[in-house]
């Protein structure tokens, strides 16, 4: 057999193509309609009901626009259903830029300590070339979130509304990251020359410098302290004067974000469940938090989200939601598009085969508020997305459990759910993964 494609082999697969009697139909469908259009299966739409047997009150969703922000909003969010709940408000919403602009500074920073850690690497070498190829982007995990609470707290959107490169991030991303790879040249050439780590560090932060200036001139300048000015449902008005955003944090979100634990599934052979993970360079603040996962199977992850949902709490949760999910409807169901019987073949890959062959990883983050039990098993959920109100049901999309299985990989809950046998397990010091694992993919889908 040839390993060239030869004339008579494509003569062959156009015969067998046009000898079968739907071929033509199914091509005029594809090509006027496209694959998804033309392959939707009607039969998701009609099970994939929006009411769910446990659902918590979460209000109005809110719309990250063109930037890859979603595990910020979707962290953000879970912080917003408390305060208005708790404080009587509607619609409150916390300030996704404030985060933004310390998410992007420190990143910057975090790029710059890591191409001095590796002045002499190769410049062609795997690891450089891994940093250089995106030195700071939108995207971000849920521990990196966890470090820039406990640094930073968080202050309202009216203190620190959103602006135009917030919510259309990538002429913004382009510049920061020629100049940040511009620094990188620059450090590296000083490390040549002789140059120490010690006497790098004022090179740094003149490159820091001019960092923060081109975000206060994009983001704007994030508050020391502000008044917190509000007017809750029963017509009470309230203020607080001069609060710092650690403060406003600490006062009215309360939540203790080192009790929460990040689980995931990953069901490859090169993860055991019941151990702990973490990513080499995988961060965004220096000195903060490191990302901590510990692998467990799905039934696990699904029964730890259930009871945090029956505790009236929502949960953050990392998945792929490119694959098998309708944007305009809201559907996320592994039937929802039939491949199979449009093209007359299987297109499928194990969960596990996705991630090791690089079809599959954490796109996107979420938050689960609600899900449909039956018998005591969920077979759908209800998941508040951050894209606004006109995809989905008023921006609230429906998760079949078919779906959860195949493209979640990690929810966040609070370590009180956990086994005395997960508690041990969280324990364990993690396994250190490559920086370029799939367990190593940011949250960044637009």
């Amino acid at each position: 057999m040839s390993k060239e494609i030869t004339a008579n082999l494509v003569k062959n697969f156009s015969k067998k193509v046009q000898e079968l009697p739907q071929s033509q139909v199914i091509k005029d469908t594809i090509m006027k309609n496209g694959i998804k259009a033309s392959t939707e299966n009607n039969a998701s739409v009609v099970a994939m009901n929006h009411v769910f047997s446990h659902e918590i009150d979460t209000g109005k969703v809110s719309n990250q626009k063109q930037s890859g922000r979603c595990w910020m909003f979707a962290a953000l969010n879970t912080f917003n259903h408390k305060l208005n709940r708790e404080f009587k408000l509607k619609d409150f919403e916390l300030s996704q830029n404030y985060t933004n602009f310390w998410d992007k500074f420190e990143k910057a920073n975090y790029f710059l300590e890591n191409i001095i850690a590796t002045a002499d690497e190769p410049l062609d070498s795997r690891l450089v070339s891994w940093f250089l190829q995106t030195p700071q982007q939108d995207g971000g995990q849920w521990d990196m979130l966890v470090s820039l609470i406990d640094k930073y707290g968080v202050v309202p959107k009216q203190v620190m509304p959103e602006t135009f490169h917030s919510s259309n991030s990538r002429d913004l991303n382009s510049i920061l990251n020629l100049k940040l790879r511009e620094d990188a040249m620059k450090l590296r050439k000083l490390h040549q020359e002789g140059k120490s780590d010690e006497a790098l560090q004022p090179v740094k932060e003149e490159m820091l410098e001019e960092v923060y200036t081109m975000l206060v001139y994009a983001l704007g300048e994030p508050p020391k302290t502000f008044d917190f000015e509000y007017r809750d449902e029963d017509n009470v008005f309230h203020r607080e004067q001069g609060i710092t955003p650690i403060e406003f944090y600490n006062k009215y979100v309360g939540l203790d974000l080192h009790d929460y634990v990040s689980i995931i599934n990953a069901p490859t052979a090169d993860k055991p469940y019941g151990k702990t993970y973490t990513v080499q360079y995988l961060g965004n603040v220096v000195g903060g938090k490191p990302v901590k996962y510990l692998n467990v199977d799905m039934d696990t992850l699904k029964g730890l989200a259930i009871q945090q949902i029956k505790d009236n709490q929502t949960v953050w949760f990392g998945c792929d939601v490119s694959q098998a999910s309708n944007r305009e409807s809201g559907i996320m169901d592994t039937a929802i598009y039939d491949y199979e019987k449009a093209f007359g073949f299987p297109i499928h890959l194990s969960k596990a085969d996705r991630l090791d062959y690089k079809d599959g990883m954490l796109t996107h983050a979420m938050v689960l508020t609600g899900v449909n039990l039956v018998d005591g098993k969920p077979n759908r959920w209800k998941v508040e997305n951050s894209w606004g109100d006109k995809v989905g049901n008023k921006g609230y999309f429906v998760m079949s459990d078919d779906w959860m299985n195949e493209y979640t990989y990690q929810v966040v809950v609070h370590k009180k759910y956990l086994s005395d046998e997960l508690r041990q397990a969280w324990d364990q010091e993690p396994i250190v993964l490559k920086p370029w694992d799939p367990m190593g993919s940011l949250a960044i889908m637009k």
